[in-house]
């Protein structure tokens, strides 16, 4: 079945259509370099505007990330996985604290746009800001960055039969961290994605969770959505899914933490996403 059209210049921020190729189009590039990239007061140019989560790669700064940091005496060969990378802000944000990051994605758009980001440092995009006006910006990665720490690669269909995080290729791993930012809710078969997880962590590794758990028939059906929705057959009332992923994930990895982790995405001058997602973080057993 050929795949539906995308509409290039619908913001990724729109709840309406959705898959995969809502992410292959300049404009969800540009909106995500922004949205990993851009500087506070261009993001949210507004006082009475949120400012918590800008930009978003500072969520591997944030203290519910800070467990994932390698054991003193073990850095050297520690790896992290960022799994559904987008366009690389959280994989450089944890090339502070690992030596080997590796950041997958499904959308080849990203990918490419994260490896100009290595191999740059730098990526110009545009910003959109009224109607067809618009302003050329600059995504840069910090200065304290190692980017050769850091490579990128998407989810290639010769490895992952679905060619996406359901399906990581088994030669992956083990690794000592994985982050999964915003990605649950995207995943055709977010189940599969978090069976592979024991064998893809190390002992003593670490797990974040990310995600403000927006789950939309477009992305997963919805015999697939691990929370949202009421289960008449065992007379629950209300299915949440951070419930569902401490009964998914708990035999094991054990809950270190719970954090809210808000997020800021602009879609143009006078338009944006204000979102709070919730961080699970787990330690391997």
């Amino acid at each position: 079945m050929a795949a539906a059209a995308v509409d290039a210049t619908r913001s990724t921020t729109s709840s309406a259509g959705g898959g995969a190729g809502a992410y292959e189009t300049r404009k969800a590039v540009e909106e995500y370099l922004q949205f990993h990239f851009g500087q506070p007061d261009e993001v949210m140019p507004y006082n009475v505007g949120p400012k918590a989560g800008l930009p978003m790669h500072v969520l591997a700064r944030a203290p519910c990330c800070q467990a994932a940091r390698p054991p003193a005496g073990e850095a050297g060969e520690a790896t992290a996985l960022d799994v559904g990378c987008a366009v690389g802000g959280a994989s450089f944000a944890l090339a502070r604290a690992f030596p080997h990051v590796l950041g997958i994605d499904f959308s080849q758009h990203f990918v490419d746009a994260a490896n100009t980001m290595k191999e740059r440092g730098w990526m110009r995009y545009t910003a959109a800001e009224e109607g067809e006006l618009t302003a050329e910006r600059v995504a840069a990665v910090p200065e304290d960055v190692d980017r050769s720490r850091v490579r990128f690669q998407q989810a290639r269909r010769a490895l992952c039969w679905r060619g996406d995080a359901c399906s990581l290729p088994a030669q992956l791993g083990p690794v000592d961290a994985v982050l999964a930012a915003n990605l649950l809710c995207r995943l055709p078969e977010p189940t599969t994605f978090l069976a592979r997880l024991p064998s893809l962590i190390k002992p003593g590794g670490v797990l974040v969770l990310v995600s403000p758990y927006s789950w939309l028939p477009a992305w997963t059906a919805r015999e697939k959505w691990l929370g949202g929705f009421k289960d008449q057959a065992r007379l629950l009332p209300s299915v949440w899914t951070a419930d569902s992923l401490k009964q998914l994930v708990g035999d094991h990895f054990s809950l270190v933490e719970e954090r809210e982790v808000p997020f800021v995405i602009r879609e143009h001058r006078r338009k944006f996403q204000w979102g709070v997602s919730h961080a699970m973080v787990w330690r391997r057993k």
